[in-house]
């Protein structure tokens, strides 16, 4: 049976915990040499994510970073993964991403979530109980200043007069996503976005999506979904875990931590790398079990935009390259 075509990206968040803290310069240097190499390889796209006021240095400015990437790459599409929208003036956002798009010749995709965080929202000076509303305006703003329209908006959260973009994006639009783990997230992207950005095996919320979809007239393909589940490929699979393992638990332990306050657990709790591994968290798998692993992905979820969180927090990016560069061998030509 022959496998579902596939795109394949990398995705970042720059963590740098203190346990394994290396200088910021060179963390952003060797990251951006990686994501170039990466291109180089054959991937697809890149995604940056964003969160603030975090001990680990969690990336709280994308987009500058997605402009650098730009600078760096020729092919590679380049999007956000979320960007925070509520946090942020759309205006800007979207004069902004016009500019990425410019710079990387029309590569550029906008992913963004309403966040889950509060002191993310109070560090700022927003309520977070706005974001929904916040998110739904900026959303229709960015929209129109994109399809070139003068902008009179006169909403809950955002008042704007005579607002037109220029230059406007090389694509027209760039693509629009969005992301989330609640059920209002998904029915947002069926109403709203080009796609739908989830994380693992996003059953209950796909549901959603695609009953939105349905009920909105737009039942059967058409919008893209994109979605990953932590696998690492291996010829040795064990002494990957013991490489790896530490700093893929930092992850899902903060993951868990943040989700778990905001009344969304992601992740059972887990106490070591090895539990990681019999939980199904994480896959350490030969290329012919990544193969069948990312089939099965495939045709549970329907994803056509397959993304790796790439490089575990602390752990350095030139160790990963054997990975990126196995997968890229001998997985992504099965999809292609």
């Amino acid at each position: 049976m022959s496998k579902p075509r596939l795109s394949f990206g990398l995705w970042y968040s720059l963590r740098n915990p203190a346990q394994w803290a290396r200088p910021y310069p060179e963390l952003y240097a060797q990251t951006l040499r990686q994501i170039a190499w990466a291109e180089t390889i054959g991937y697809d796209d890149v995604w940056l994510t964003e969160h603030h006021f975090c001990e680990d240095g969690h990336a709280p400015s994308i987009l500058p970073l997605c402009a650098a990437v730009a600078a760096r790459t020729t092919r590679i599409r380049i999007g956000t993964s979320v960007l925070l929208l509520p946090l942020y003036h759309p205006v800007r956002v979207a004069e902004d991403a016009a500019t990425i798009d410019i710079l990387s010749n029309g590569r550029f995709e906008l992913g963004v979530g309403v966040g889950y965080r509060p002191q993310e929202f109070k560090g700022l000076g927003l309520r977070p109980q706005d974001r929904g509303a916040r998110m739904d305006e900026g959303l229709e703003i960015i929209r129109a200043l994109w399809r070139g329209e003068t902008v009179d908006y006169h909403g809950q959260h955002f008042q704007i007069e005579g607002a037109k973009l220029a230059p406007m994006p090389v694509q027209t639009p760039p693509p629009l996503w969005i992301g989330g783990f609640a059920p209002a997230s998904a029915k947002r992207a069926a109403r709203i976005g080009d796609g739908y950005l989830g994380t693992g095996e996003m059953g209950d919320l796909l549901k959603v999506y695609r009953e939105e979809r349905a009920r909105l007239g737009h039942a059967g393909p058409g919008r893209a979904i994109g979605g990953h589940f932590w696998l690492v490929v291996s010829k040795n699979p064990a002494q990957t875990l013991a490489n790896l393992g530490p700093h893929v638990l930092y992850q899902i332990e903060m993951y868990n931590k943040w989700l778990g306050e905001a009344g969304q657990a992601l992740f059972p709790a887990v106490e070591s790398p090895a539990q990681l591994v019999a939980m199904g968290i994480l896959q350490i798998l030969t290329p012919p079990a990544a193969i069948d692993a990312i089939a099965a992905y495939v045709a549970a979820t329907g994803i056509e935009r397959y993304y790796t969180w790439t490089v575990p927090p602390g752990y350095p990016e030139g160790k990963m390259d054997e990975h990126l560069q196995l997968f890229a061998e001998e997985v992504m030509p099965a999809f292609r």
